[in-house]
């Protein structure tokens, strides 16, 4: 079992302002979010009722877009 220690960074009031990672931890949260984000977007696509499209359009019009922007 892995045990996690928190450390923060408190300003001059001893207020904690910030928290400080391992490298690990930093990257599984970011994965967790990246999932979550995936999720809550099937959820939103699901829930709009609008006609699907096919998913190698989908990616051909956000690359699309990021070259545009």
């Amino acid at each position: 079992m892995k045990t996690s220690y928190e450390k923060f960074v408190i300003d001059n009031k001893g207020e904690r302002v910030g928290v400080i990672l391992t490298m690990e931890d930093y990257q599984k949260i970011l994965e967790e979010l990246e999932e979550l984000e995936s999720i809550r977007a099937y959820d939103e696509a699901k829930a709009s009722r609008e006609k699907a499209i096919p998913f190698e359009r989908a990616v051909k019009e956000i690359e699309e877009g990021a070259t545009n922007n």
